[in-house]
């Protein structure tokens, strides 16, 4: 039932921005619940272990982790075939959500890290992003022409990357990544992953998505 999937999301958070492409790619609708993450639900955090969107609520079991959430979409439906993807897939998805999210953090939030080296650790990012623009060489996405689950879990963080300084994001030789991403931000895909929402409160109605 729907009114048994319940998605608390906070709109610019990446792991909830793949996991609302993944439900939304899939064609299942859960209600969404917009947070802010200074001022947290009592009903959200009774729900997520972690206390960290995104998080989905089914009749049954909850979901704390975004890839989970992408991965119990595209169970219910895959229209696309996203999850038909080699298993370096994975492995690819795994290397983003490890080693470059740390290097991307610490690039972005440099001062919160004052024993670490700016260069040094948006170079760590950069060369995870070469590897990828190498592997987008002759086709639009990751694994060829077609979309799969690796796109949309990685996407999000490229978007994030690019946006600590655009100009100088624009101004390297990863041209692929760069058409690549570019191409992700002008969809219609990515656009309505990105409508704004008023934060959830008791007694509101009901917002459905997906």
């Amino acid at each position: 039932m729907t009114d048994k999937r319940i998605f608390w999301n906070f709109r610019r958070c990446p792991y909830a921005m793949r996991a609302r492409l993944a439900i939304l790619t899939a064609g299942v609708t859960v209600e969404i619940r917009e947070i802010l993450l200074r001022d947290k639900p009592a009903e959200f955090l009774t729900t997520s272990p972690s206390g960290t969107v995104p998080c989905l609520r089914t009749a049954d079991t909850v979901y704390d982790e975004s890839l989970d959430i992408m991965v119990w979409a595209l169970q219910q439906r895959d229209p696309n075939g996203l999850m038909d993807m080699p298993e370096d897939g994975w492995a690819l998805i795994k290397a983003n959500d490890g080693p470059f999210k740390a290097a991307l953090d610490h690039t972005k939030y440099i001062t919160r890290y004052p024993d670490l080296d700016l260069d040094t650790e948006r170079e760590k990012a950069s060369a995870h992003l070469r590897a990828l623009d190498r592997q987008l060489a002759g086709q639009h996405f990751l694994y060829g022409d077609t979309m799969t689950i690796a796109d949309l879990a990685i996407l999000p963080f490229i978007r994030q990357f690019a946006h600590i300084d655009r100009t100088w994001f624009d101004a390297q030789s990863w041209t692929n990544l760069r058409a690549y991403l570019d191409r992700f931000l002008a969809s219609d895909l990515f656009l309505r992953v990105m409508d704004k929402r008023k934060p959830w409160a008791v007694g509101d109605e009901p917002v459905f998505f997906g």
